[in-house]
Order: C-alpha cells, then sequence, then structure tokens
C-alpha cells in the first residue's frame, strides 16, 4: 500500500513514517509514502495557497487553485486511488473504517490547514472528509499521521502477527480487556488468578467478561452496535447486579 500526503509542511512526517512498526512496513516493502507539498503548485511568485473567505469571517481557506494542481498530478500517477481529506467535520475515523481502507493500493490524503479548504476540491475530486475526533487541530497533518497509523498495521504482513490486529479494541465491536505481565504482584497489586491458572477456556471467559465490563463503564454506546451472543448478555446482566459470573 502507499500513501500519497498533500501539505503545506511536509518536514512533519520525518519522524512518524520512519519509526516503530510503521517504519518496519516501510523497510519491508510492504508500506510507502510520497509527500507533495501543496505550495509547490502556487503560480504566483508568494507562493499564495490561502485567501480570504467569500462571505466574511476570521481566518483563510486554502485555495482551490493550487490544491486542484497538486490533486490532479498525484492522480495522473495513481488514477482511481481514494482521496480523503483530514477535517474535524468529516466522518468519525473507527476500527471499521481503517479496516476498509487496508484494503486499497494507493490512498491520497489531503491535509487542510488555516479555516479550512475551498470546498471545490472535495466536489472535483469525490473526496471523503474524516475526521480523528470532535476536536480541532492546527492543521491535518496530525490526522494524517493517525490514518496512516490506523490503517497501515492492518495491511498483511506489517504487524507481523494475525493475532495482534484480531483481539484488539474495536476488532469485535468492544473495547479490549485488560493486560498484565510479570511479576505476578506489584506493590501490593495481584493479576487476576485466572490468568495464571493454564485454564484456556477460563480465561477466555474472563477476558470476554472484563470486556464487556470495561465497554459497559466506559464507552456503553458501543454495546448497542455489538454483535453479543447470548452468554454475552447473561454476563452483562450478572455485571449490572453486581455479580461475577
Amino acid at each position: 500500500m502507499k500513501f500519497h500526503i498533500l501539505t503545506l509542511f511536509p518536514e512533519m512526517f520525518a519522524g512518524p513514517l520512519t519509526t516503530s512498526i510503521i517504519g518496519r512496513g516501510v523497510e519491508a516493502g510492504l508500506l510507502g509514502f510520497e509527500l507533495y507539498n501543496i505550495r509547490d503548485f502556487a503560480t504566483d511568485r508568494h507562493r499564495t495557497v490561502d485567501d480570504a473567505p467569500y462571505g466574511g469571517g476570521a481566518g483563510m481557506v486554502m485555495k482551490v487553485e493550487p490544491l486542484t494542481a497538486c490533486l490532479e498530478t498525484v492522480i495522473a500517477r495513481v488514477p482511481g486511488a481514494k482521496v480523503l481529506i483530514a477535517s474535524p467535520g468529516g466522518v468519525p475515523l473507527s476500527q471499521e473504517m481503517a479496516r476498509e481502507l487496508s484494503a486499497e493500493d494507493e490512498i491520497v490524503i489531503v491535509c487542510g490547514r488555516y479555516e479550512g479548504i475551498d470546498d471545490r476540491v472535495r466536489e472535483l475530486f469525490s473526496a471523503v472528509e474524516f475526521s480523528i475526533g470532535d476536536y480541532v487541530l492546527t492543521g491535518g497533518e496530525l490526522a494524517a499521521m493517525v490514518l496512516v497509523d490506523a490503517v497501515g498495521r492492518l495491511v498483511p504482513g506489517v504487524l507481523g502477527s494475525h493475532e495482534s490486529a484480531g483481539e484488539e479494541s474495536f476488532s469485535d465491536g468492544l473495547l479490549e480487556y485488560p493486560h498484565y505481565t510479570r511479576p505476578p504482584v506489584f506493590r501490593g497489586l495481584k493479576v487476576p488468578d485466572v490468568l495464571l491458572s493454564g485454564n484456556h477456556r477460563e480465561i477466555a471467559r474472563w477476558r470476554r467478561q472484563e470486556s464487556l465490563r470495561k465497554t459497559a463503564r466506559i464507552r456503553p454506546a458501543l454495546l448497542e452496535g455489538a454483535e453479543l451472543s447470548v452468554e454475552d448478555r447473561k454476563m452483562l446482566r450478572a455485571l449490572e447486579r453486581g455479580e461475577e459470573t
């Protein structure tokens, strides 16, 4: 998979794209990146990429001409690539969305700045706006990095273990169960006995229970869309009564 990232600050991506799991994915040839400086496509001597918004208001808006020229250059190289725009008003990035995007061969990400991007860019390229949360950043670069990490790690071979991606938060619509490692006791806090028992069936049951417990406590709305078995619902009812199953 290759990511094509359009930005006014390409230098921001040096660290995130060359370290940890994503960096190893690049070294292994499983992931690739191309950075494009939108300012290079401005036509005036000041390399202007923003202008005042029609209708008035505070701030500036990214101009349609340089951004369109940049996108057309990219699309000419990768026709049919999916175009995404980082925007606080976009579709919330989810694990399901990341999983769907991981099947793409080429992804184009536009990093907005200022008050946003001239909306004609979205129309011209049938772009999908995405958001990483209900808050505003100074630019779309950090959001693009989050998307790259969420999607890139799901590309086959990048993580190195299918189980790593299959048993984590949101893989089944719930938050993940708690994790522990050695030592078994630290400052008076003990690892749950069941995890030391060697009984894999009971361990799996405990993990499911704790996943349900954590989701109900922190993100209860997720339970509405999760696929819950009869046993899951029994566990939830017991947890509501303060009982252990």
